[in-house]
């Protein structure tokens, strides 16, 4: 079963905040996180993705999402290209 990391974005008053996560299911995970039934750090706003990996197993994907929760200069540059 195909795997995916995925990086949402979200602006609120100028401010740029990314999520990062992996699913089986973009489409559906986004909806929970729009719906406030997602991850608790993304409640109260809305989400749009930004950014998609595929993998072919899990494995891969969560070892992908943990780099990318910790390259900030990486979401520094989707917040960047968000805002044109």
């Amino acid at each position: 079963m195909a795997c995916y990391v995925y990086v949402l974005g979200s602006e609120d008053k100028g401010a740029f905040r990314t999520y990062v996560g992996w699913t089986t299911d973009l489409e559906a995970r986004l909806e929970k996180h729009n719906s406030g039934q997602g991850a608790r750090s993304t409640r109260g706003r809305r989400w749009r993705l930004v950014y998609a990996e595929r993998f072919v197993n899990r494995g891969e994907a969560m070892s992908r999402e943990w780099h990318l929760k910790r390259d900030r200069e990486f979401r520094k540059r989707l917040g960047r290209n968000w805002r044109g």
